[in-house]
């Protein structure tokens, strides 16, 4: 290119270091080294350029003598196995392979399909460059010499680069920046596996699988390390994730330490065959709570019965109307406002929420009671509005979900929902709090389950206060009252006069919701995930509160083959409550895992940062530091930002991990060896 400055073949490099004397203090006030002029730089130019000629003649002469020696030498024992240099046709393959990842690369970091105008769209006839193809020509026309060698007798309309080449090459891309990540959970040994909920990738099914593990800077990480191709069969679901981690991943699922699942209405039990299976064979693999999903809305998504499924959809659906259009919240707001007149506080905290996603708090079914009827009244003005000021979308939408919402059936659902949950919001929302939060919740969950037992007992008591909740909001909304009807349809002759709504909905709703939300905290809150969560109080915050009087030693028996020096447990745990006991007055008390973790002494004890490692992994605690967090909020935005037909599990991977440094050279040597 003529706007380029190239350096000549026999160029000689020169490395300054203009800053080493600043770090000498003897060298501060020597005297300034004597400036050339322009003759004695370009002599010493030249000096440097005839050495570097001889050298260069030198090692000519080196290289041909050596080449001599080896052909004498031939069949005389074993010679070392010399690099064979490449043929120019194999350097060219080479370069030509590497320009074609590059593309690949960029079109996963910036999320370009690889597909470009749907097939369907165009002409018959008519032959239009896919987006790969497209960069590729792009590239010929700014001047790649490599590529243009070999595509300058291509016929125009013919593809450059195979489907299946590209599909071949995007497998190599991705196995390559997965394993940058996987090694360094190898590194540090400890890792938990978490799931997200399921997603649509091209029309199938996947399971989005993340990794959490302590780096070498002691800081805990999330990262997203692939896709998982969903199975109906749950025991097929089992053994391909088994096999995914194991043999495809190459992880050791002896370290693993914790496993979560954030799962979709009517996945919850498929999942948990997964977990169980799972913790047969290591049962060091913890099964817990994420703590990115609130306690109750992960109980409500495991509820296993229709109605429950449906009304979490329907609020979903809600949700997801009114945060499309600013307009229709603006037209909530002035609902709220009116119907919370004489209470403004109240009226001004509900306009904050319905900004937020609060279809994920913790009291998200006591917000949904207290903002029924600003929803409904909303919708029904929006669905009956004959003004154009909506458009039929939004109209249409409206007046669905206001049928939706005024059905008995949602309306029944949702506030036993809430009054049922109303037992383990508390308990679930320190779980995501600190860490002493976390630890007294542990103690607290003995409480959580008398409470819930309690109500089982006296069902038909507490039944009838939220039956009668229920019938009083429908009343509000001018709802009937009356028993669903797919119930009614199934029996169309011999409805018996004794099955009431009320005793129909504590059969099917009441009942069913109790016993599973009792069993579900048995489930995931056992024995050894308490004793592990007891193991809290070796952060020092919470020893603090408990006057150092703390017995880590019963609790910590379940990870001893975890630590370097078992034997030294006891005395080493006694030694950090000292510490901190017996600590400076200005000292404060670290607060977290994160912060323990950090202190520059940690080293001195090493089963207590062997321990609070394998602590910090397990999938119920909180991400300290959002920036460690980054791989869910990238997947949660690729799936907002990509079209379903759109999606690849490739170029998923490349988008999500875009800072993650790849090595092109190992990806052109990994696909010769596949596809000589």
């Amino acid at each position: 290119s003529p706007y380029r400055t190239v350096l000549r073949d026999n160029a000689v490099p020169t490395i300054f270091d203009l800053t080493s004397h600043l770090n000498n203090p003897h060298s501060r006030h020597r005297k300034r080294i004597k400036e050339l002029s322009e003759d004695e730089i370009r002599t010493l130019k030249q000096q440097k350029i005839d050495e570097a000629f001889e050298r260069g003649q030198a090692t000519q002469e080196l290289n041909e003598s050596n080449e001599q020696n080896t052909v004498s030498e031939e069949g005389g024992g074993e010679q070392e196995e010399e690099v064979i240099p490449l043929t120019l046709e194999e350097k060219e393959n080479k370069d030509y392979l590497k320009s074609l990842f590059e593309i690949l690369i960029l079109m996963g970091k910036q999320n370009i399909p690889l597909d470009g105008h749907n097939i369907d769209e165009l002409p018959e006839g008519i032959f239009t460059s896919d987006n790969f193809q497209a960069l590729l020509e792009y590239r010929i026309n700014a001047g790649d010499e490599v590529l243009r060698k070999r595509f300058e007798m291509t016929a125009v309309n013919l593809e450059y680069c195979s489907k299946t080449q590209q599909k071949q090459m995007l497998e190599i891309c991705e196995s390559c920046i997965r394993e940058e990540t996987l090694r360094e959970v190898r590194d540090s040994h400890f890792f938990s596996l978490v799931t997200d909920e399921v997603v649509d990738i091209a029309g199938e099914e996947h399971l989005p699988v993340l990794v959490r593990f302590v780096d070498d800077s002691h800081n805990l990480r999330e990262e997203f390390i692939g896709f998982l191709p969903y199975e109906a069969d749950p025991e097929i679901l089992a053994v391909k994730f088994h096999t995914t981690i194991t043999e495809k991943w190459g992880l050791n699922m002896e370290y693993c330490r914790g496993q979560a699942y954030i799962v979709s209405s009517g996945f919850a039990s498929k999942m948990k065959v997964v977990a169980t299976r799972l913790l047969e064979k290591y049962p060091q693999a913890v099964y817990t709570l994420c703590s990115s999903c609130a306690l109750n809305i992960w109980l409500a998504k495991s509820v296993p019965v229709v109605g429950v499924s449906i009304a979490l959809g329907t609020i979903e659906e809600v949700c997801c109307l009114f945060n499309q259009s600013p307009q229709l919240l603006v037209e909530l707001d002035n609902t709220i406002s009116v119907l919370f007149q004489n209470n403004e506080e109240k009226g001004k905290q509900l306009k904050e929420i319905c900004r937020s996603q609060w279809t994920g708090r913790h009291d998200a079914f006591e917000v949904l009671v207290d903002l029924m009827q600003a929803l409904v009244l909303c919708l029904d003005a929006v669905g009956n509005d004959s003004s154009v000021r909506w458009n039929n979308f939004i109209a249409g939408r409206a007046f669905v979900l206001s049928s939706a919402l005024t059905d008995f059936d949602f309306i029944v659902t949702i506030v036993i929902l809430k009054n049922v949950l109303s037992f383990t919001r508390a308990f679930g929302k320190n779980l995501q709090g600190q860490t002493s939060d976390v630890f007294f919740a542990a103690g607290s969950l003995t409480a959580v389950l008398h409470s819930l037992n309690e109500v089982m007992e006296n069902i038909e008591v507490y039944h009838e206060f939220w039956f009668e909740e229920a019938t009083n909001l429908a009343t509000k909304l001018d709802v009937q009252i009356k028993l669903p009807g797919k119930f009614r349809r199934s029996q169309p002759g011999n409805l018996n006069s004794e099955v009431t709504s009320e005793n129909y909905y504590k059969e099917v709703l009441s009942v069913p919701t109790v016993e599973h939300i009792i069993q579900e905290l048995k489930d995931i809150f056992s024995e050894q995930h308490l004793k592990a969560l007891k193991c809290l109080s070796l952060v020092p915050s919470v020893m603090g509160q408990l006057k150092f009087n703390t017995s880590e030693e019963h609790h910590a028996d379940m990870y001893k083959n975890d630590l370097p020096n078992p034997d030294t447990l006891s005395a080493e745990l006694h030694c950090w409550r000292i510490k901190w006991k017996h600590r400076g007055k200005d000292i404060e008390l670290p607060a977290t895992i994160y912060e323990a973790l950090h202190l520059p002494d940690i080293k001195f004890f090493p089963n207590v940062y062997a321990l609070l490692k394998v602590l910090c992994i397990l999938p119920v605690m909180k991400v300290e530091n959002e920036k460690y967090e980054i791989g869910r909020k990238r997947l949660k935005a690729y799936l907002k930002n990509t079209l379903t037909e759109q999606r690849s599990s490739n170029l998923a991977l490349l988008n999500i991990n875009l800072d993650i440094k790849h090595d092109l050279d190992l990806m052109v040597d990994t696909y010769i060896k596949l596809y000589p």
